[in-house]
Order: C-alpha cells, then structure tokens, then sequence
C-alpha cells in the first residue's frame, strides 16, 4: 500500500451537529422542515417550542482505504447531515471532523453551476467548485463533451436544457476526476437506457477506484453490491455498525418497524 494511500481517511470524534430553530410559533413550518432535511432529535426549552436540531449525537467513527459504506435508516434518521460532515460541507458544533484525501460529493451535483452560463462555462464553474484549477478545468471539457453527447447544446445557457441534459453534464462533470473519497446519496440513474448503461459503467469505475466510499440509500441490493460494511443511523446516532447483512437484518427488526 502506497503512503497516500495509508493517509487516506475520515475520522469522527463524538462529533455533534446541532441546528438551531426559532421557538416562536410563528416559525413551526420552518421547524418542521428542518427536521425532515437533517434528521436527528428535536429539543425543546421549557416552554415546549422547538430551539434546536440535534442532528449528529457525539458520533465517533473511523474510516480508512477499503472501506465501502453503506448508509442505511428512517427518513429523517440524520443521513444527509452525516454524508454532507463526511463531505466537509458541515463543519461539528463540537467535536471534531477529520478528512485526509480528496473528497467528491455527489449529493448535489447541481451546485456551483448557473443557469444563464452556458454549458461549458457551468464545467469550468463547477470543476472549480470541486477543486480543479482552470487549466485542469480545460484539460477535461473534451472529455465531458464527448461522454454526454450534447454538441451544440454545450455552449448555450443551461436553463434551455431539459432536466435530462442537465443532469448528463452534471454527473459528467462530477464523474471526470477519481477522488480518494466518494460521498452518494443513492447511486444515481441518468438519461435514457445507452446513456444509463455507459453512466452506469462509469460509476462503477469510480466506485471500484476511490479508497473509502459511502451510499446512503433505500435500496438493500444496491448496498449488497457496492458495500462491505453497514451503518445504520437513528435519530442522529450509529445503532449498528459492521457486517453488511447483519446490519440490514438489525434495521429491518430493530429500527424500521419499531414504534
């Protein structure tokens, strides 16, 4: 094993996220919905009125090369705010978070990219995003032209695009560098069925490459094939972590239908 290989990793140490919410009443809807995007305990002051979001609970977790995550609970668990502090996007509000590599997230690959720009602006934007300079930036646009076969469409404005073709550039885009750490939000489908198979062979490709990787998703199937190690997340703490179908087993019996 190479030494930058050895120092690759992602170290959680009793890291907490915690988001703090409005307690009047008047601001209940924007409560609710920030317990549904980031998961975890809703905890209340005296007078009942939500003040704050527990997303992550003193989470201690260690990842090195080889490991291949999947991450599996209920809606509003706290998956999004664990895959986007693995990401580096969430800074803890205590603890501490540790990322040694290059990181790729692909839990939005729509961000950093403009609507007015064209589509081969929206390439040097976002690799810029993603931490390429704008030579490198350059050196990839032949290749992304070429894998989303979108000619003349690559240099009008993006919002001409359907909902398609934007997704084709983005995940060209986010798919052209081979990061040492790849974050998911379910492995994506993209376009018709010749574009979603060489999509699909090119995820694949990363997947297999990249030395730690972590999915969150619904689909027991698409964890048994890409991961070899479970976490199974509940209101913003790891209730299992090991063996890919013993965690499944324990979020199916322990954790889904529990009241």
């Amino acid at each position: 094993m190479s030494d930058r290989t050895r120092d690759v990793s992602i170290t959680l140490d009793r890291a907490t996220i915690d988001f703090q919410l409005f307690s009047d009443g008047g601001r209940s809807l924007k409560s609710h919905v920030m317990r549904r995007t980031v998961g975890g305990r809703i905890n209340a002051d005296k007078t009942g009125h939500a003040v704050s979001v527990k997303a992550l609970n003193a989470v201690t977790l260690t990842l090195t090369p080889g490991a291949k995550i999947g991450l599996v609970g209920r809606n509003g668990a706290g998956k999004t705010t664990l895959l986007r502090a693995l990401s580096g996007i969430y800074e803890p509000t205590d603890g501490k978070i540790t990322i040694n590599g290059s990181c790729a997230s692909m839990t939005d690959m729509m961000m950093g990219m403009d609507a007015d720009a064209s589509g081969r602006e929206n390439i040097r934007l976002r690799g810029v995003f993603l931490g390429l300079t704008f030579a490198e930036t350059r050196a990839i646009e032949p290749d992304i032209e070429e894998f989303t076969e979108l000619g003349e469409f690559l240099d009008l404005p993006l919002r001409t695009y359907s909902s398609g073709m934007m997704l084709r550039l983005a995940f060209a885009i986010s798919t052209c560098i081979r990061p040492d750490i790849l974050i998911m939000d379910e492995v994506i489908g993209v376009g018709d069925q010749a574009f979603f198979a060489k999509a699909q062979k090119r995820l694949q490709e990363m997947i297999h490459e990249t030395k730690i990787f972590v999915v969150a998703s619904h689909d027991n199937e698409i964890i048994r094939r890409f991961c070899n190690r479970v976490l199974v997340l509940d209101a913003g703490n790891i209730a299992f972590d090991g063996d890919v179908e013993d965690g499944l087993a324990f979020f199916d019996t322990r954790i889904r239908n529990a009241s």
